[in-house]
């Protein structure tokens, strides 16, 4: 699974959403790799009700890139505002 870190909560829980499965998971934020902050990627795994979670450098890159490349195409496709300056 892949999920990404959405916010730390009071207590030090860490909120992890799993987009493809549409639920999300509440884990101490100690548990969590070193390096792990708001909107890491990781790879989780489950076995037992357990939880492996690694954090992917990869996937954070991509989703970094493509929110870049959307923003770049929004900007090409602004033809300005339509409100007039004085």
């Amino acid at each position: 699974m892949k999920g990404y870190l959405d916010r730390i909560e009071d207590g030090g829980k860490a909120v992890i959403l799993l987009e493809e499965q549409g639920f999300e998971i509440v884990v101490p934020f100690r548990e969590l790799p070193d390096g792990s902050g708001v909107g890491s990627w990781f790879r989780i795994y489950e076995e037992n009700g357990c939880f492996s979670i690694q954090l992917d450098e990869a996937e954070r890159k991509h989703k970094e890139q493509m929110a870049g490349e959307m923003t770049q195409k929004l900007r090409m496709k602004s033809s300005g505002s339509k409100y007039k300056r004085d």
